[in-house]
């Protein structure tokens, strides 16, 4: 590769993992607006549904999203009934996030989600699995630089 190939866009990973991410959230979006939710909600459910009753700041290193974003992300969910915040009994400086009954429920109209999308975007799910385990492989990778830093 020659000096200006480098400053390529085509030849950046980190813009085709970004494109990547924006298409296949658009591609996620009608399934999501059947259930009433965005995407960044969905990914909040989803940490939810793993592990309920967490603080803000728990699900935030989860999602790797900071409070700034986290805070209206769950105050829209929790208007729209899915999940309830209160403060930690035990620690009045945490807020803890646990779903409602109705956000329990929603998981279930969840589970055709990720096939449906993968299925309209023509991936084999041997091919998914290999390269979500390939990016998860990339995020630990990134995670360990940027901690070492």
């Amino acid at each position: 590769m020659n000096r200006d190939d480098a400053l390529k866009l085509d030849n950046q990973t980190c813009f085709a993992l970004y494109a990547c991410s924006r298409e296949m959230t658009k591609l996620y979006r009608p399934f999501l607006n059947e259930l009433g939710i965005t995407y960044t909600q969905y990914v909040a459910l989803l940490a939810l549904w793993e592990r309920d009753d967490v603080t803000v700041k728990q699900l935030g290193e989860r999602l790797y999203l900071d409070s700034g974003t986290l805070t209206p992300l769950l105050k829209k969910l929790e208007g729209a009934g899915l999940v309830v915040r209160a403060r930690d009994p035990l620690d009045e400086r945490n807020v803890r996030i646990r779903l409602t009954e109705r956000g329990e429920k929603l998981k279930e109209s969840a589970y055709d989600v990720p096939n449906k999308a993968l299925c309209r975007a023509g991936v084999p799910a041997e091919e998914a699995l290999r390269l979500r385990e390939a990016l998860a492989d990339l995020l630990r990778r990134l995670r360990q630089t940027t901690l070492e830093e």
